[in-house]
């Protein structure tokens, strides 16, 4: 491998020539100006199988953790550096050990770049399919991995044609932040080699704490006091009530974006759970009616989550909702400068790769894009786990098409961490929604249909800000695109099946049924499934399993009748209302009829999604709540603030943003430590967030495991809190216990010297 290229002296990490003198001399003299680290002139081994397989691996285990964050917080972090250091170290471990020939730097290339997809894919899907639980319909693993498979393969074959455009003629414009640290930690990994051993060190501490403490329940797992004071009359005045979910994987995310989002995300919790709680509360202590339809308690009889799950929850939505818009709107001179550049790139881009000589400039024949994309439309059409009709396949390839190129470019310009995928997703939901409305389309069905149209759409944009980091990294190492995109094809397939399944576990886990007392309330015979199922331990079994009791069957309501809302229940017979079915996912019953107490997967994204498509089609949305929630974020915006931060922290529970808050406040403390150091200058892959990436993956990883023995019941005879109560009973405690195994290691962690982390 070449010798005389080291990182320090790449021409690619020195500040670029001016752009005129590349638009003029266009994509060949470009590609003649640029000196990857792998010449042109060289072949190393680059596409093997053991590459495509320990890419698959990684990036199972990146997507799994991504789906149960994205679920949780309705965020990820991008996972190819810590995918490139721990391929960096098998191979290496591997080679000693086996004695086989070492890795090259295309090799781990190929992984990285093979594992990045299961991170992009989950958020895509994570941020839309969730939706349909709350509108009253069945999510099988089948529908997510169908959805997630056609999104992530149109994200790839879509910037096939582009990538001349936006990665090589652009390649001094277009810096792609991550895709350039990714070639960095390649590069220096090549020379001087890096180890995992800190990556590694956060994924154990991260799982063996999140065992402890949410399997074993040996501490508090949300340690949480309300401040209120007794009143002479007997009542109380409630100040707010502060709760911290005390796991690894938040402090993680946290301390990867700092302490300024962070903070903003925890102010939004201050403003929810000492203003606007409280202020709820307060002013609604008197009333002797219930507010909304959907209340089963007057609100002097609630707590603060309960006020949160009635009110506070739409307030939020509605801030979410417009800052998202805001945002999108803020890009649009941006959005349209990449459409009209992707698409000018587009001339000439493609056809004659096959017959391309120089090897860092061979993609996959443009044909593979045609029948790629024909394929897709045919698959919506025809698999009856999408269920897109003709027209519906249309708009999702176009949409695909129009956010697969914003994508790329927002991504090249601000990373992929500021990419405002979720907004886009929005704006296509919103537009297939106006345009059902006006075709008449308003059936339930039709909900389902934009709902998949935008997981799609989601999925291919998320897969392309993805894709195109890693053909950067491709780009200033040398790598070949068409094998990269090969690379790509295998993960994104491997980790859409993985998605599927993960995300109905998890919603199995923590579904809850609840008793309803409204049997006036009859589901029509056709939103009737046929299957007869039964009730034994808190959970529905067939109806012939030991233990069953009573028979029912699954009833949907596709809207809101009488004090229900949309939503799954259990009928009898007659089809009267017995139960409701409370999602896992994005559910607000924390208690089911047995007593059993579980934590709901929030799921904000998919939660937004569900409010758009239904608020439109059914024009039927709780509009008051929804336009205090507008105008806030319309306040945070004439204020200058970051509307988007502070309405996300508004809409999640302060325990998500009070444990990243912490996290954030390790980072300031960790940057305050190491200021000025020369080894600290690449924020990306420093030991600090490498460690991080290790506790989120970890933490992650163990939840989705926990929820796997939830779902079968089996964690009951894990718990131990009865065995150390003077531990399992104290918030303070397990805060203490919080600080010492999770902050105090990732502040030493993130003070280390870098050179540590090298041979």
């Amino acid at each position: 491998m070449p010798s005389n290229h080291p990182a320090h002296q790449h021409p690619d990490f020195e500040q670029p020539p001016t752009s005129v003198m590349i638009d003029k001399v266009g994509i060949a003299a470009e590609d003649e100006l640029h000196n990857p680290y792998v010449p042109h002139t060289e072949n190393p081994r680059e596409l093997t199988v053991s590459g495509i397989i320990l890419g698959i691996l990684l990036g199972l285990v990146f997507a799994a953790s991504s789906v149960y964050l994205a679920l949780k917080i309705g965020l990820t972090v991008s996972a190819s550096i810590p995918i490139a250091v721990l391929s960096i170290t098998i191979f290496r471990y591997a080679a000693r050990v086996f004695r086989a020939k070492p890795a090259t730097i295309l090799q781990n290339n190929i992984v990285q770049t093979t594992g990045s997809a299961g991170e992009s894919i989950a958020a895509g899907t994570v941020f839309t399919l969730p939706a349909l639980l709350l509108l009253g319909y069945a999510l099988p693993w089948s529908r997510v991995a169908a959805v997630a498979t056609v999104g992530g393969l149109l994200g790839v074959l879509l910037m096939i044609p582009l990538r001349k455009s936006l990665i090589v003629k652009e390649h001094r414009n277009l810096k792609y932040p991550e895709g350039t640290a990714c070639a960095e930690v390649l590069i220096v990994g090549e020379e001087r080699g890096v180890q995992a051993k800190t990556v590694f060190m956060g994924f154990g501490l991260g799982a063996l704490y999140k065992f402890f403490n949410a399997g074993l329940k040996l501490w508090q797992e949300v340690p949480a006091r309300i401040i209120q004071r007794a009143l002479p009359n007997g009542g109380t005045e409630l100040f707010g009530e502060i709760r911290a979910e005390i796991s690894p994987e938040l402090t993680g995310v946290g301390y990867i974006i700092g302490p300024k989002i962070s903070g903003y995300l925890f102010a939004g919790g201050v403003l929810s759970f000492f203003v606007l709680i409280p202020a709820i509360k307060l002013f609604g202590s008197g009333l002797t009616t219930t507010v909304l339809p959907l209340d089963t308690k007057l609100i002097r009889d609630m707590s603060p989550m309960e006020i949160r799950a009635s009110y506070v929850y739409f307030i939020g939505a509605g801030a979410v909702t417009a800052a998202g818009i805001f945002s999108l709107v803020r890009s649009m001179p941006t959005i349209w400068r990449a459409l009209v550049g992707g698409l000018g790139g587009m001339r000439g881009a493609g056809g004659s790769d096959a017959t391309e000589t120089r090897r860092t400039q061979r993609d996959l024949p443009f044909i593979y894009v045609g029948v790629g994309v024909l394929a897709a439309i045919v698959a919506m059409v025809v698999l009856p786990q999408i269920g897109i009709n003709i027209v519906g396949a249309v708009l999702a390839v176009f949409f695909a098409f129009l956010f697969v190129t914003v994508s790329s470019r927002i991504t090249g310009q601000i990373g992929a961490s500021a990419n405002p995928i979720s907004g886009m997703t929005v704006a296509a939901v919103l537009m297939t929604a106006l345009i059902f409305l006006a075709l008449g389309w308003t059936l339930p069905q039709h909900r389902v249909l934009a709902l998949s149209i935008g997981g799609v759409v989601c999925v291919a944009a998320a897969v392309a800000g993805a894709t195109s980091q890693d053909l950067k990294t491709g780009y200033l190492v040398g790598a070949t695109p068409a094998r990269q995109q090969v690379g790509l094809l295998f993960g994104v397939v491997s980790s859409a099946l993985l998605i599927g399944w993960t995300i109905h576990s998890l919603d199995s886990a923590y579904t809850t049924i609840v008793k309803r007392d409204t049997a006036n309330v009859v589901i029509p015979a056709a939103n009737i499934d046929a299957e007869r199922v039964s009730l034994a331990d808190g959970r529905i079994v067939p109806a012939g399993a030991e233990k069953a009791g009573n028979f029912y069957r699954v009833g949907h309501l596709y809207e809101q009748q009488g004090a229900l809302g949309s939503g799954r229940y259990l009928v009898d017979d007659a089809g009267r209302v017995q139960y409701l079915i409370d999602p896992g996912i994005g559910g607000r019953e924390t208690v089911d009829y047995t007593g059993r107490k579980v934590e709901k997967l929030d799921s904000p994204k998919s939660q937004i999604m569900s409010l758009v498509v239904d608020g439109i089609l059914t024009q039927k949305l709780n509009w008051g709540l929804i336009m205090i929630g507008v105008f806030f974020a319309v306040a945070m915006e004439i204020l200058g603030l970051p509307s988007l931060a502070i309405c996300v922290g508004v809409y999640l529970p302060i325990s998500t943003s009070a444990t990243m808050f912490a996290g954030g406040i390790v980072r300031w403390l960790v940057d305050r430590a190491t200021r000025g150091r020369a080894d600290q200058t690449n924020e990306d892959s420093g030991p600090g967030v490498l460690f991080s990436s290790g506790l989120i993956a970890g933490g992650a990883i163990m939840g989705v495991l926990l929820a796997a023995l939830a779902a079968k019941r089996w964690d009951e005879g894990l718990d131990l809190s009865k065995g150390v109560p003077f531990l399992a009973n104290s918030g303070l405690l397990a805060m203490v216990v919080y600080a010492l195994a999770i902050c105090v290691p990732l502040y030493l962690v993130g003070r280390k010297n870098l050179s540590l982390e090298r041979h």
